[in-house]
């Protein structure tokens, strides 16, 4: 497998894992940060921004992912899945808004 389809299919298991706390706090009718946001990241996003933004996460992995079947392309994805959910559960655990504390 080539340098840029391991990287392609990284970006698409991070995007994959990106959209999964999105779409559940927009499931839940809960308001959740997006890039939307004000602050961008930080501030709050309706559960409609969250849901587009699941969507949109959800549509580039797609892209990314399409006609891919190896088994190396799969570990690749993985890997990307795994490293990005350490990375979202650290920023979000840092985000005061995400714990219903809002920054003065």
């Amino acid at each position: 497998m080539s340098v840029a389809r391991f990287l392609r299919q990284v970006a698409a298991g991070a995007l994959t894992v990106n959209a999964v706390p999105h779409a559940v706090s927009a499931l839940r009718g809960q308001p959740f940060p997006t890039p939307f946001a004000d602050p961008p990241g930080r501030g709050l996003s309706s559960p409609a921004a969250n849901v587009v933004w699941a969507a949109m996460n959800l549509a580039g992995a797609g892209l990314l992912r399409r006609r891919t079947t190896a088994t190396s392309a799969r570990v690749a994805f993985g890997l990307g899945a795994l490293g990005m959910a350490f990375v979202v559960a650290q920023y979000f655990a840092s985000v005061p808004a995400v714990h219903g504390k809002r920054r003065r």
